[in-house]
């Protein structure tokens, strides 16, 4: 079953137990926390089934995953302040979350050649990684991966399309 269809059937399984509760408050969202107001879910347990969060009963997890894309200069693998601010705020999960797990997915615009661009892709993934083990996170935790101009968030041949594959994305395994 692709990840897609997991998600629809969770999000009616959740549905479904918020419909069948009276008298239960709940926020209206607005400040990203559960129906406790303090960062707790009111979903119940994890429908992962390893005991892990997920990011239907973790708020904190889902308004990361909703900033998980850190961009890149032409030719450059430093981080700049405000991706530095998302880095910092995974690494933070990460280090009070130790079962949680990342992929660090490196890519570059379509201009070098192929072997350049993996290179490049994996020390943008790497400088992530940097950041986030200063935060707290694992080694264990990290994976890296480079796609270099593979996986191409737009395609095209401008500046537009060039600046938005110039990318490093973390994405949580579940």
């Amino acid at each position: 079953m692709n990840g897609f269809k997991l998600l629809l059937i969770a999000m009616l399984f959740v549905v479904a137990g918020c419909a069948s509760k009276k008298g239960t408050t709940t926020g209206d969202g607005a400040d990203g926390m559960g129906a406790g107001g303090d960062g707790t879910s009111s979903y119940g347990t994890s429908l992962d089934g390893d005991g892990s969060a997920s990011a239907l009963n973790d708020p904190q997890k889902a308004a990361l995953m909703n900033d998980n894309v850190i961009y890149f200069a032409y030719d450059s693998a430093e981080i700049d302040g405000p991706s530095l601010e998302i880095i910092k705020r995974h690494g933070s999960y990460l280090a009070s979350n130790p079962n949680a797990r990342v992929r660090l997915e490196g890519h570059t615009d379509e201009r070098g050649s192929r072997e350049y661009n993996i290179g490049l892709g994996e020390r943008r993934a790497v400088s992530v990684q940097s950041v986030l083990m200063v935060q707290g996170a694992m080694a264990d935790q990290l994976v890296v991966v480079s796609f270099g101009e593979e996986r191409p968030a737009v395609l095209g041949s401008d500046e537009s399309a060039y600046s938005q594959n110039r990318r490093v994305e973390i994405v949580y395994d579940n």
